[in-house]
């Protein structure tokens, strides 16, 4: 049984054919189309971002395996905020507000690379991320609105 595996960068939902997959899967003799599209459909949730991707493919049966990575959690910040990048100096000068909600929805977005236990404690995780970027959680200091999480102000989102 012979292994391929192909670590490629990828645009999410929109990988194609042509570079970096095609001419790495064409010699291999899969069927191109068929490996893009489950990579597209892996990877939908990224659109608009860069998303590493790991194919592992047995070359005898044509079978494939897409592991998907995700982006780093600034990166989704930074998309879900519409910026560019973080505060220069976090302390002093704030770059953008982000809510509880959005919050959530960049740990969704990152399910198992976050260490935390449950949906909070990654949510604290993401907020600590804030804290480095320059950015307030619901107009606050991230590191008040994980003592708030902690208190049991944002239940009603977990």
């Amino acid at each position: 049984m012979a292994k391929e595996t192909i670590e490629a960068l990828v645009d999410g939902g929109e990988a194609s054919a042509g570079p970096p997959l095609g001419p790495q899967l064409g010699p291999l003799g899969v069927n191109i189309m068929e490996v893009v599209n489950a990579i597209n459909e892996k990877t939908q949730k990224f659109e608009g971002m860069k998303v590493p991707i790991k194919l592992t493919l047995d070359t005898e049966t044509k079978e494939y395996d897409i592991t998907v990575g995700t982006p780093p959690t600034t990166a989704l910040i930074m998309e879900r905020l519409g910026i560019d990048k973080g505060s220069g100096s976090p302390e002093s000068h704030k770059v953008a507000d982000i809510s509880i909600k959005e919050i959530i929805q960049v740990v969704d977005m990152k399910e198992d690379d976050l260490l935390g236990k449950n949906l909070k404690m990654r949510a604290k995780e993401v907020m600590g991320t804030c804290v480095s970027m320059g950015i307030t959680v619901d107009g606050k200091d991230p590191r008040e609105a994980q003592k708030l999480l902690d208190e049991g102000e944002y239940d009603k989102f977990f």
